[in-house]
């Protein structure tokens, strides 16, 4: 009997790199994407689009699509802020982007200077003229349960912002537990009201494990229908509002829990280990993910 299959969102070359100190060169960012999906990934993040002065590890997202083929299998989606950066991932010929929102207020006031409405009104044309181009946009939403500056966030502030997306055209919406502080019980309330309204294939779970609660939150995500987990290679990108904190769930942390859970990931978690090792090499660091550890 065929296993069932999960979909798996690779973003350590987008949102690893972009929370790591040590910047790597757009060929080493390249040859760390072609590692990744010959391991079996195939949607990679290959970059973002926002302003060098405020994420200069995302420097060369242009040149980083220009070596990729575009036009193969694989999904390469990169992440836009507004209409200018549309229009730079256009130009690239980028088939695949992403637009992110928060649940809270004040992170919004604090990671992308403007109100959540704001960030809604900026991204929806950003999201026309991508469907128009037959560009495929999928939708994030940042403090899916609890925010650094708030505390806990309720299922009633998750809702609105998720609707939003939904009716600028994403095709899914990634809910990320930020600051990875969320339990099963919370991922299993916001996902319990958001599925009440939406398909769970229209909606991935993207967690941190700042407090190791990442693959007890996908167990709670699988026990709901939810098929579609984002994690990093490694465990690359900290956690910026937890000092010294793990932060992204590593790949090879997923891939592990999924297949022994009976699940098909499509990746080869040797071949996927030895990519987060000769990252981490790159990085001048160790590998935090403990699956990767324990395989070394």
């Amino acid at each position: 009997m065929s296993r069932p299959a999960v979909n798996l969102v690779e973003v350590g070359p987008r949102d690893g790199l972009q929370n790591e100190a040590t910047p790597l060169s757009v060929a080493d960012r390249l040859t760390l994407i072609r590692k990744l999906v010959d391991a079996g990934l195939t949607t990679v993040e290959a970059g973002s689009f926002v302003s060098p002065k405020w994420v200069p590890q995302m420097t060369g997202t242009d040149q980083v699509l220009a070596g990729l083929d575009l036009n193969d299998v694989e999904r390469y989606p990169v992440l836009v802020p507004n209409l200018k950066g549309w229009e730079a991932a256009q130009a690239c010929g980028a088939r695949d982007i992403a637009i992110f929102g928060a649940a809270s207020e004040t992170f919004s006031q604090k990671n992308i200077n403007c109100s959540i409405k704001e960030s809604l009104e900026r991204f929806r044309p950003v999201a026309e003229q991508a469907l128009a181009a037959d560009v495929r946009v999928r939708g994030y939403v940042s403090c899916l349960v609890a925010c650094p500056y708030e505390g806990e966030i309720t299922p009633a502030q998750v809702l609105p912002v998720v609707r939003a997306l939904f009716d600028m055209g994403c095709y899914e919406v990634s809910l990320g537990d930020t600051i990875g502080r969320g339990t099963p019980r919370q991922i299993k309330a916001v996902l319990s009201a958001l599925l009440a309204e939406h398909d769970a294939d229209q909606l991935a779970l993207h967690c941190h494990d700042t407090y190791g609660m990442a693959a007890a939150n996908i167990m709670a995500g699988l026990d709901l229908g939810i098929r579609t987990f984002d994690s990093s290679v490694g465990g690359a990108g900290g956690c910026p509002y937890a000092p010294g904190a793990s932060g992204n769930v590593a790949t090879e942390e997923v891939v592990y829990l999924l297949e022994n859970e009976g699940f098909d990931t499509g990746v080869d978690l040797k071949e996927l280990a030895a990519t987060g090792r000769w990252l981490f090499e790159k990085l001048g660091k160790p590998v935090p993910s403990k699956v990767n550890q324990a395989m070394s």
